[in-house]
């Protein structure tokens, strides 16, 4: 039987209807449009529309390439967390010692710091997987970019389909990358259920809040509407 209390299974059902409530309202609701996320989509189809009248594309490929060491790094920094995940794992023991001798009223159990320390590893697993993908799709684009036709090429029809090609896949890598984020920022709440359910609690809803002015209030999303 999974040694769960009642405040632990309050604390795990408002966290996952934190995230996936969010998610669903940063991506699927109505009021995405009004978001950072797609106001930035407007400005890679910008961007694209752009390189289009570009003779020479070096920058581009620049650009790229940055965002793709950036997407690197955080794989790379998901495999390391992963990692101390399963330290945490092995260390059920040492942690059920150190939690005895704090200070703080810690109440937990060997099998309930397992299954804590599961969850946790399982959300960078997630988020490795999400910033691979960005990776991959990031790669992708730089192959569009490689293969764009340059004025006068092509039929406005069929440049018109190559900007919207890469745009849409430059969009899809940066959604995978923005969701690869969302996983680090919800796993620190886990941090706090370590100690507390009530911390979970707090930390979840603490980073929804963040969050969401971050994508809907922020002044950076009013830089990206251009209402300066």
């Amino acid at each position: 039987m999974i040694p769960f209390s009642n405040l632990d299974v309050i604390a795990l059902a408002w966290y996952l209807l934190t995230w996936f409530g969010f998610a669903y309202i940063v991506d699927y609701s109505p009021l995405k449009k009004h978001n950072i996320s797609v106001s930035m989509s407007e400005h890679r189809r910008r961007w694209m529309r752009s390189l289009s009248k570009r003779e020479f594309r070096m920058i581009d490929t620049g650009i790229i390439n940055g965002l793709q060491n950036g997407t690197a790094f955080f794989a790379s920094t998901s495999l390391l967390a992963i990692g101390a995940g399963f330290a945490m794992l092995n260390a059920t023991d040492t942690a059920m010692k150190v939690a005895g001798d704090l200070a703080l009223p810690v109440d937990t159990s060997p099998e309930l710091w397992e299954i804590k320390a599961l969850l946790l590893t399982a959300i960078y697993v997630y988020a490795f997987f999400k910033f691979g993908w960005a990776y991959r799709l990031f790669n992708y684009t730089s192959i569009l970019i490689g293969a764009f036709p340059y004025p006068g090429e092509v039929s406005e029809e069929e440049l018109e389909h190559a900007i919207e090609q890469a745009a849409e896949m430059n969009t899809l890598a940066g959604h995978h990358f923005t969701l690869g984020l969302r996983g680090f920022f919800f796993s620190a709440p886990v941090f706090g259920w370590f100690v507390h359910p009530l911390l979970m609690i707090a930390g979840a809803t603490l980073v929804a809040f963040v969050l969401a002015r971050r994508q809907f209030f922020s002044r950076s999303q009013v830089i990206a509407k251009n209402n300066l």
